[in-house]
């Protein structure tokens, strides 16, 4: 390393990679040091940085470096009280204002590392004991490197516990082409091992496979499912309004998911926004909702027997999945680097069209979210081993409502007015006359010298709806309330309205 990196590192405070002494016989600190920064729990996956002689404050206060204090400090590595033995580097370095150590301590590939049986972790500028959490995300770290959770053999179970007509007929179909499924006469066991839902050496199915095909999937994985709630308020302690537990296999409740954020989430429905026209709006979009609930299935860590917390408040959606960012993933790159904890689910949910893949989905969560005015999905990671996702309901549709009501189009209580349909389609046609003397006023009307197509426009659409207002005008016709104004102020000038009397009991007076 250059003196300058060397210099920034002394000059920065005491973080998650950096740890300064100024002693030189302080054995246990040191391998203390050494665990907190092979274990890596901020997932920073850089090395970590030991220097002796150098003061809390960064200043160098220079040491008498020796061979026997750098082959002291090397032996650390080797001499068991850490196990795994860690990745590190020891050496001497000369910089102006005296001599000084720096060890340099590599992210454990198997964490966690241990000294003296304790594992030691770094909690920002100090160091620490790991707790079970800490721990647990460690254990999460090393697995990672070796397998999944998904990919091992669930070793209590057998065959018989899958459900093989789902697998043949609903994900073969989408796994495989026609010309592959009429080619393909392998024995089941073997079809299902192709997409790591088996393991013909236990001769059982894998964790991946009960997920998605286990008759009874409780009783293997029994935090598999999702919790909804629907509370009354703004926090848990409203009133529970209902409540429903989808908790069959992924092949089942993923459709049952899909349909249920749309039909009962996502409260979709029309508002008026003028006589003719209505206005489809949702307190949550449909799929961004779906997108954040499928990721949480994708991602969470199996191996809890807690459920996936799908709670919907009078304000938000909440929900929280048991597992924290994994592998490579840390709050510094996210949502741009992603990692799988489950890789045959990942895998197995982009064959049923349920997840892409690309590592956009977030991105686009959040552009339909703008879009319906929910505002930005909220991640929390303070919890270390789960992620809550909050998304805030739209408030778009109370908004229109407000404005139907004010313009007439409903009523207080939020229903539709049963006569605008009807009075609409009036509008459009024929408001009480004959046939004969409708056709003769549009002839009238066609004779008559208007300045513009929009004047005359106006004219016609005051003709067909003496009530109408600016709001219905503009919307009717495309343009807005202040080109109306100028129009009607032409009508009025060229004598088409009273321009003494234009309204008489809210009805435009209309001279031609």
């Amino acid at each position: 390393m250059d003196i300058d990196k060397i210099r920034y590192l002394l000059n920065d405070i005491e973080s998650d990679r950096v740890e300064r002494t100024i002693s030189t016989t302080n054995t246990d600190k040191f391998g203390q040091a050494i665990c907190a920064f092979a274990n890596d729990l901020p997932n920073l996956q850089q090395p970590g940085y030991l220097f002796l002689g150098v003061e809390d404050d960064g200043r160098v206060k220079g040491i008498n470096v020796t061979d026997d204090l750098l082959k002291n400090l090397a032996a650390i590595r080797t001499d068991g009280n850490i196990q795994p033995q860690p990745s590190m580097t020891v050496e001497k370095v000369s910089l102006e204002d005296g001599d000084i150590v720096m060890v340099k301590v590599e992210p454990a590939v198997f964490p966690p590392v241990r000294y003296k049986g304790r594992i030691w972790i770094r909690i920002g500028p100090r160091k620490g004991v790991a707790n079970e959490n800490d721990e647990h995300i460690l254990m999460e770290k090393r697995r990672s490197n070796v397998t999944s959770f998904d990919s091992l053999p669930c070793l209590n179970a057998t065959i018989d516990d899958l459900d093989l007509q789902k697998f043949k007929h609903y994900y073969l179909p989408k796994a495989m082409n026609d010309e592959e499924l009429e080619s393909d006469r392998r024995d089941v066991k073997l079809q299902l091992s192709a997409f790591g839902f088996f393991d013909t050496r236990y001769d059982c199915p894998t964790n991946a496979g009960m997920l998605f095909f286990a008759k009874n999937l409780r009783r293997f994985i029994p935090g598999a499912y999702v919790q909804y709630v629907r509370f009354a308020g703004k926090d848990r302690a409203g009133d529970i309004l209902t409540e429903h537990e989808f908790k069959d296999n992924l092949c089942t409740i993923l459709p049952e998911l899909d349909t249920f954020i749309k039909t009962t989430i996502s409260n979709r429905r029309p508002i008026p926004v003028s006589a003719l026209q209505e206005e489809q709006v949702a307190d949550y979009p449909d799929w961004a909702t779906r997108e954040l609930l499928m990721n949480a299935i994708c991602h969470r860590d199996y191996t809890s027997n807690g459920p996936i917390q799908f709670y919907q408040y009078d304000d938000r959606i909440e929900i929280m999945n048991h597992g924290g960012l994994y592998g490579r993933a840390n709050v510094e790159n996210f949502p741009n680097v992603n990692d799988y904890r489950n890789i045959v689910v990942a895998e197995a949910m982009k064959v049923l069209g349920f997840v892409n893949r690309h590592s956009r989905g977030v991105l686009r969560v959040q552009k339909e979210l703008k879009a319906n005015e929910n505002g930005k999905a909220i991640y929390d990671f303070s919890y270390q081993t789960a992620v809550m996702v909050t998304e805030s309901k739209s408030p778009r549709a109370e908004r229109l409502m407000k404005e139907a009501i004010v313009n007439g189009l409903l009523m207080e209580n939020g229903e539709k007015r049963s006569d605008l349909a009807e009075n609409a389609y009036k509008k459009q046609t024929d408001l009480s006359v004959s046939e004969e003397k409708q056709t003769q006023k549009q002839t009238n009307l066609a004779v008559f010298d208007f300045p513009s197509l929009l004047v005359k426009n106006v004219y016609e659409a005051l003709n067909m709806n003496r009530k109408a207002k600016y709001s219905w005008l503009a919307d009717n016709l495309g343009v807005s309330e202040r080109t109306i104004q100028r129009a009607i102020n032409d009508l009025k000038e060229l004598g088409y309205i009273n321009k003494e009397h234009s309204k008489i009991k809210g009805e435009w007076q209309l001279l031609k």
